[in-house]
């Protein structure tokens, strides 16, 4: 690690400690050759593999960017854009990859970006996954519909309610009927 005061090549550490809730270690040194002291940060490169072959470091602003682009005119603030890239972060972290495909991060970004805003995951979606047609739209919305009802009505799961979805693909959601 080279000196920032003199680039002095020879450097002693004389703390480390995590940071970054582990992500990072930090770490206090000494110049050899000026006696200057100095922190460091040091964390584990993950890099993104593109469709073209290229690899580049993930960055969490590139996320922010392409949600922003899905979320606009949405209320969604600062703090949850940095959130949601955070979230995909440690997403992929937990692969434990240290390369992991640009697909991979679309992927982990349509998750966080659901239980953020609806209609902003529709139209990231719409992009990431190619929608052609009205119909791709439709389907996606009925599968939001019919998860929204599972987790509104729990209790379908263990059989002790049943849910109408004749009501499917219209703008109302089904409503529970039980027996």
């Amino acid at each position: 690690m080279r000196c920032p005061y003199c680039r002095g090549g020879d450097s002693r550490v004389l703390d480390s400690r995590t940071a970054d809730d582990g992500a990072a270690i930090r770490r206090r040194r000494e110049c050899q050759e000026c006696g200057k002291r100095f922190t460091t940060a040091e964390t584990a490169v993950l890099s993104v593999s593109k469709r073209s072959g290229a690899t580049e470091p993930f960055s969490r602003s590139k996320v922010v960017s392409g949600v922003r682009k899905a979320c606009q005119g949405r209320p969604v603030s600062d703090d949850d854009f940095a959130l949601l890239a955070q979230r995909v972060e440690d997403a992929l972290r937990a692969t434990g990859s240290a390369e992991v495909p640009a697909e991979e991060v679309g992927i982990a970004i349509l998750g966080p970006l659901r239980e953020l805003d609806e209609v902003a995951y529709l139209r990231f979606a719409s992009v990431y996954r190619s929608f052609e047609s009205l119909t791709d739209f439709e389907a996606e919305i009925a599968l939001l519909r019919s998860e929204a009802q599972l987790a509104a009505h729990p209790d379908f799961l263990d059989g002790s309610t049943d849910l109408d979805t004749t009501d499917i693909g219209t703008t109302d959601l089904a409503t529970p009927s039980t027996h």
